[in-house]
């Protein structure tokens, strides 16, 4: 069952603990994690459902490449990895 875990700045604005999901996808494991952890949503996602700007997501050490949709494929021992990306100067 695939792991999702989020970083300690996303952790610090709402309830984002570890969750072992039944996923196939990215997309599958985020509204999984977003059907017991609502408030999440919006700090991953933008109101057309991609991941926002300045959120990265990795699966087992790689970025996905859908950020709009995010069909990236899930192994059932997949780790998926959300935080917020650096930007400035």
């Amino acid at each position: 069952m695939p792991t999702v875990h989020f970083t300690a700045n996303l952790a610090s604005q709402t309830a984002a603990p570890v969750c072992q999901v039944e996923a196939a996808t990215v997309r599958e494991a985020l509204q999984a994690v977003f059907a017991q952890h609502p408030a999440l949503r919006s700090y991953v996602l933008d109101d057309q459902g991609a991941v926002r700007q300045h959120v990265i997501v990795f699966v087992d050490g790689t970025a996905i490449a859908d950020r709009r949709q995010q069909a990236d494929v899930l192994k059932p021992d997949s780790e998926v990895f959300v935080m917020q990306s650096l930007s400035g100067g």
